[in-house]
C-alpha cells in the first residue's frame, strides 16, 4: 500500500506572490516534488501538514514551519541584508541552493554566486513588498505609478469583488499564481546560471590584463560583449582595485563596430567619469574632428557611451576620455 503524499499547507483566502513562489519552490525539491498543496487557516489542518508556509505564526526549520507574520520575527537573508524575509525568502534561504544546483548542475562556488544573485535581483523584492518595506523615504513622491510588478500581477489573479469567492475558484487561481511565479523564478535562475555567470571569466580576464591596455589600469577590453557591470563591481572588490577603479569598458557590438562605455557608480545612473562634454550628442565627421581621429560614430548626449568603427579608435576615445 502506498503511503499518503506529503502536504504543504498555506493559508486560504486571498493569496500573494510570496507564498505562491514558496509553494512552487518547495515542489522543485526532491523531498516535496510530489507534495499536495492544501490551503487552510484551520489550526488543526496547519499543524497536521508536513510543511506550513505563510501560515501558523511559527518559523522553525526543524519543524518545516515558514511563517513571518508573528511578533518578534526579524529573520533576514544574511548579515549583509536588512530586508525582513517573507515566506518566499524563508523557503529560498533554506532550499534555494538545492533547487539551483539540481537545475543547473553547478559546483558549490557557482551555486552560491547564483543563490545570492537571484535573491538580490528577485526574491528580496518579494520580501520587501510583502512586509511593507518602503524602498525610498516616504516623503519622496513618485513621478508615476508602477502597476505591473510580478506581485501586482499575482494580486490580480485573485477573484474580483463581484466574482464568486469559493475555495474551488481561489484554489484554481492560486495554481495560476504558482505557475506565474515559478516560471519567473526559473527564468531568473536559468538566465543568471546560463548567461550571466559565464560572463564572469571574460570580465575577470579583462580586469587582470587592464594594464596591458593602458598603464592607468582604468580601461578594460572585453573579448566579447557580455553582461559585465555587476561582475566588474564584484571583481574589483575581490582583486582589491580601490585607488584607480575602471572608468571605461571597450567591447565590440553585434554589428562589428566598437563601443566605449563609461562605468556607472554601483547601483546608479551616475558615472564614475563621463565621456567629454564637447563630444556629447555629436556624430560621424563632426565627432571625428572633435576627437581628432577618423572613424568616430557617435557619443551619447549623456556621455555614457560612444562608438568607433574599430577597436584602436575606441581605445583612443577612451584614453582621451581619461585625460579630459
Amino acid at each position: 500500500m502506498s503511503s499518503s503524499p506529503l502536504t504543504i499547507c498555506t493559508h486560504s483566502g486571498s493569496f500573494h506572490a510570496d507564498e505562491a513562489l514558496a509553494c512552487f519552490m518547495l515542489k522543485q525539491t526532491n523531498k516535496y516534488k510530489d507534495a499536495q498543496i492544501i490551503r487552510s487557516r484551520d489550526a488543526a489542518v496547519v499543524d497536521k501538514a508536513d510543511v506550513a508556509v505563510d501560515v501558523g505564526a511559527v518559523y522553525d526549520l526543524n519543524r518545516n514551519r515558514f511563517d513571518h507574520h508573528q511578533a518578534g520575527f526579524t529573520e533576514t537573508f544574511d548579515e549583509q541584508h536588512e530586508t525582513k524575509l517573507s515566506s518566499a525568502g524563508l523557503v529560498y534561504k533554506h532550499f534555494g541552493k538545492e533547487i539551483i544546483k539540481s537545475r543547473l548542475s553547478l559546483n558549490d562556488e557557482c551555486t552560491s554566486i547564483i543563490f545570492n544573485k537571484v535573491y538580490n535581483e528577485f526574491i528580496e523584492e518579494l520580501d520587501g513588498v510583502d512586509n511593507g518595506i518602503e524602498r525610498y523615504p516616504i516623503d519622496i513622491k513618485p513621478k508615476y505609478r508602477v502597476t505591473s510588478t510580478i506581485g501586482q500581477r499575482v494580486s490580480t489573479l485573485n477573484p474580483n469583488w463581484n466574482e464568486p469567492q469559493t475555495d474551488e475558484l481561489l484554489g484554481q487561481r492560486f495554481e495560476k499564481a504558482m505557475q506565474l511565479m515559478g516560471e519567473t523564478f526559473l527564468d531568473k535562475v536559468d538566465y543568471f546560471g546560463n548567461s550571466w555567470l559565464p560572463a564572469r571569466s571574460i570580465v575577470e580576464r579583462a580586469l587582470l590584463t587592464r594594464r596591458e591596455v593602458h598603464p592607468s589600469g582604468q580601461i578594460i577590453v572585453l573579448d566579447q560583449v557580455c553582461p559585465w557591470k555587476d561582475h566588474l563591481y564584484e571583481l574589483e572588490a575581490v582583486h582589491d582595485v580601490k585607488e584607480k577603479p575602471v572608468l571605461f569598458c571597450l567591447f565590440q557590438d553585434n554589428l562589428g563596430s566598437w563601443r566605449v562605455q563609461a562605468v556607472n557608480l554601483d547601483g546608479s545612473f551616475a558615472l564614475r567619469k563621463a565621456l567629454p562634454e564637447a563630444w556629447r550628442g555629436r556624430r560621424d565627421k563632426e565627432l571625428s574632428e572633435l576627437v581628432g581621429i577618423e572613424g568616430c560614430i557617435f557619443t551619447h548626449a549623456n556621455g555614457f557611451i560612444g562608438g568607433h568603427a574599430n577597436k584602436d579608435g575606441a581605445l583612443v576615445m577612451a584614453i582621451k576620455g581619461l585625460e579630459s
